[in-house]
C-alpha cells in the first residue's frame, strides 16, 4: 500500500510542474484584417451583420418604391429612419451593432439618406434648446428646421438550433420591412437566411 500511495505521489510531482507551466504559457495575440471572418463559434458574428446588412440593403433599393418616389419627387433622395431591429434569436446579438451596419449601407448607397430616430434625435433637441440659450446669434441653428423621413425600416432576428449525433446546425432569419411613414404602405420586405454546422469535437460543444 505504501509502494502504491508512494508511486500516486512521484507521478503527482513530475506531472506538477508541467501543468504550472503549462497555465503560466504566454497567450499569442494577432492583428487581423477587419474584414476577415474568425469563426470560432457557430453564433452570430461581425461578418453575418455586416453581410446581411449590405445584401439586405441592396435589394431595398432595387426594388419599385425607389424609382416611383424619385418620379414623384424629381431631384429629392428618399429619406429613412430605423423603427427597432429586435433580437428574438436564442442568443445575445448586438442590435445596435446591425442597425449601423445598415445605415452604413443606407448611406454609401448614395441614393438615399437616413436619418436618426429615438434617443438620438432627442439629444440633438436637446443641444439645439441649448445653443438657443447660450450661442451667439451667428452661430445658433434654428430650432424647427428637421428634416422628416418618408421610410421606416424595422424588423426582426429569429434563430433555430437543431442538434443530433454530435452536429449541430443553427439557423438565423433576418426579416426587415420598409415602410411609407405617410401612406403606411409596405413598400419592400426582405428575408435573409444564415445556416452553420459544428462538428463535436472529442471535447463535445
Amino acid at each position: 500500500m505504501k509502494k502504491k500511495n508512494y508511486k500516486i505521489l512521484l507521478t503527482t510531482a513530475l506531472l506538477l510542474p508541467i501543468f504550472l507551466l503549462s497555465g503560466c504559457m504566454p497567450t499569442k495575440v494577432s492583428r487581423v484584417d477587419t474584414d476577415t471572418e474568425i469563426a470560432l463559434t457557430d453564433r452570430w458574428n461581425d461578418q453575418d451583420s455586416k453581410l446581411v446588412a449590405e445584401e439586405m440593403i441592396a435589394d431595398m433599393l432595387s426594388y419599385p418604391w425607389l424609382r416611383k418616389f424619385k418620379q414623384a419627387h424629381p431631384g429629392k433622395e428618399p429619406t429613412i429612419t430605423i423603427q427597432r431591429i429586435r433580437n428574438k434569436s436564442h442568443e445575445h446579438i448586438s442590435t445596435e451593432t446591425f442597425v449601423n451596419d445598415i445605415k452604413r449601407a443606407v448611406m454609401r448607397s448614395g441614393v438615399a439618406e437616413f436619418i436618426v430616430s429615438g434617443e438620438e434625435r432627442e439629444r440633438l433637441r436637446a443641444e439645439l434648446k441649448q445653443q438657443d440659450t447660450y450661442a451667439s446669434e451667428n452661430s445658433r441653428m434654428e430650432m424647427g428646421e428637421e428634416m422628416g423621413a418618408n421610410f421606416v425600416l424595422s424588423g426582426s432576428i429569429n434563430s433555430m438550433v437543431d442538434q443530433l449525433d454530435g452536429k449541430r446546425v443553427t439557423s438565423y432569419q433576418v426579416d426587415i420591412k420598409l415602410i411609407n411613414l405617410q401612406t403606411t404602405r409596405e413598400v419592400w420586405s426582405g428575408q435573409k437566411k444564415i445556416k452553420k454546422l459544428m462538428e463535436r469535437s472529442k471535447f463535445g460543444f
